[in-house]
């Protein structure tokens, strides 16, 4: 299991400082969100800046958005700026796509498609655009919301063959489900009948999701990520937590509290170290 953390809030250059404590700490992965305006005193940085920032400012961690909603996102201009923060990082990049959340006015309140469906739509012709871009070879599209003819973009990104996608998955819708084969990871979500999207519950509900996925495609390099809070003072109890969800199929846990937005806190659970195995003195 490798092991990441969401850094939810601070100023510009203390997030950067955060990510080069985190590399320093042992973690696998530094992550940031991708928001437009989610509350009127919730400080929003572009989290491409960010990552390029993060990029220079780190060498082993890997780096992402949790979430990009394609959606609202010209898909050549990811491609381009993709491609710019792996070349800066040499080939650390991960994308984390979904549709978005509706609580972001940089979807609901600027005119861009509220529906799922729509969403959903945007979301597949945005994957499948930024992927044929990154080959290099001239690539042309004709979709129903997007279409040009070919051009070949240059660079590529480092990784080959594509820097690698985490889609949510939302069980057990059929076609959200079937978006994530297609590609390098699962955020796993699941659609009780009436209170909307939320994580699996228990590692069971998440082995369900595993077998499904194993039942279609080899999960060999496939990541399955798992978000939750983890202890900063008891480190065998953070250790067992993210291990129970290990045995239900989880490769990455990333540590995230989205009700927390402060730096002093991020960083002493940061500098506890990743919830990983606990070695117990022998007696």
């Amino acid at each position: 299991m490798k092991f990441g953390f969401i850094i939810t809030g601070g100023e510009a250059r203390e997030q950067v400082e955060l990510a080069r404590a985190a590399e320093a700490a042992g973690w696998d992965g530094v992550f940031t969100w991708d928001g437009i305006h989610v509350g009127d005193e919730i400080e929003t940085y572009d989290p491409w800046t960010l990552m390029g920032a993060m990029a220079l400012a780190t060498k082993r961690v890997r780096l992402g958005a949790i979430i990009s909603p394609l959606s609202r996102r010209r898909p050549w201009k990811v491609a381009r700026e993709t491609t710019t923060v792996d070349r800066l990082s040499n080939g650390r990049l991960i994308l984390p796509v979904g549709l978005g959340a509706l609580d972001d006015r940089g979807i609901t309140g600027v005119g861009e498609a509220p529906d799922r469906r729509t969403r959903a739509e945007l979301l597949d012709e945005s994957l499948e655009i930024l992927t044929g871009l990154w080959s290099g070879e001239p690539f042309g599209y004709s979709g129903r919301h997007y279409g040009f003819e070919p051009m070949a973009f240059r660079p590529t990104p480092v990784q080959r063959p594509r820097i690698p996608i985490w889609v949510v998955g939302a069980w057990p819708g059929e076609r959200s489900m079937s978006r994530t084969l297609r590609y390098d990871g699962l955020l796993p979500y699941r659609l009780p009948q009436k209170t909307g999207l939320r994580r699996p519950q228990t590692p069971a509900q998440l082995g369900e999701m595993r077998d499904w996925v194993a039942a279609r495609r080899s999960l060999e390099g496939f990541d399955i990520v798992m978000e939750g809070t983890t202890s900063a003072t008891d480190a065998e109890a953070a250790a067992a937590e993210a291990g129970r969800w290990a045995v239900g199929g989880a490769t990455w846990w990333i540590e995230s509290d989205w009700d927390n937005f402060d730096v002093d806190v991020m960083r002493r659970r940061i500098e506890a170290g990743p919830p990983s195995h606990v070695e117990r003195p022998v007696a």
